[in-house]
């Protein structure tokens, strides 16, 4: 029986009259690499803040670890490693030297800590860059950088927030591939929240349709598929994707004979 690592119960979360987030229930197991798909400007940043203990929620609760953000920041962060879209690094200092700082922050010891970040720039594909300034670094290689320093204290979880964001092709395809390999090798719980709909599909178990604040559906990709698309005359011989499944929900389309949505 697995256990769920992340659990959002009626979460919510108000500026003024604006609601970012609108009672979101949610439950992710360990181990899961569980996609949070929608727009810019969904909510979904305004949810990791909260999971983080970096917003207070206005109703409702978080439980990370078995722990609340808002009651203990300081042990959640401990257990959760978070890559935003923007990761920001000591320029003048090299790759090892960056993640050395991290690891003593977090209370590491100087040997293991050197130890540690040479071990994760060979597991990230930076072994080659270790005299290399971060300043010096490319976006796709600050980025690899990030994941290291975010495993440099072996957290429970991982939360990356559009962690792909200007990196080209064959980056991409690298940066996903080693986020499956430690979920899968290492029993790491994986948040990936994102707008790009084929990253997604690409390496997640499940997938939550976030819109306005709102969690629309969840579950794996066949499942959503089926509730979407069980009254379609085609849906014996037709397989649906993710595409299909973010235009049914965010456009109000379906696909027509040209290959493109209508609403």
């Amino acid at each position: 029986m697995q256990s769920s690592t992340i659990e959002i119960s009626n979460l919510t979360r108000k500026y003024g009259n604006f609601t970012a987030v609108d009672n979101l229930t949610l439950s992710i197991d360990k181990g899961e690499i569980f996609g949070l798909l929608g727009p810019n400007g969904a909510g979904k940043s305004t949810t990791i803040l909260m999971m983080m203990g970096l917003t207070e929620p206005t109703s409702g609760s978080v439980r990370v670890c078995g722990l609340n953000p808002v009651r203990q920041p300081i042990e959640v962060k401990k257990r959760v490693g978070y890559l935003p879209e923007d990761v920001g690094f000591y320029d003048d200092l090299t790759g090892p030297e960056n993640l050395i700082y991290t690891a003593r922050l977090n209370g590491i010891s100087e040997r293991e800590a050197e130890e540690r970040a040479h071990r994760l720039l060979q597991r990230v594909g930076l072994g080659e860059e270790i005299e290399k300034k971060a300043g010096k670094y490319s976006r796709g290689m600050r980025q690899r950088l990030g994941l290291a320093d975010v495993l440099i204290k072996n957290p429970e979880v991982i939360i990356l927030d559009e962690p792909t964001l200007g990196i080209d092709p064959s980056g991409i395809r690298d940066f996903l591939g080693l986020i499956v390999s430690l979920s899968r090798e290492e029993g790491i719980t994986v948040l990936f929240s994102s707008h790009h709909l084929h990253q997604v599909q690409q390496v997640c178990d499940r997938v939550g349709i976030f819109v306005k604040g709102r969690l629309l559906a969840q579950g794996d990709i066949a499942s959503l598929a089926r509730q979407l698309f069980a009254d379609s005359e085609d849906e014996g011989d037709r397989v649906y994707g993710l595409e299909d499944i973010y235009y049914r929900y965010f456009e109000g389309g379906n696909k027509n004979e040209n290959n493109s949505y209508s609403a």
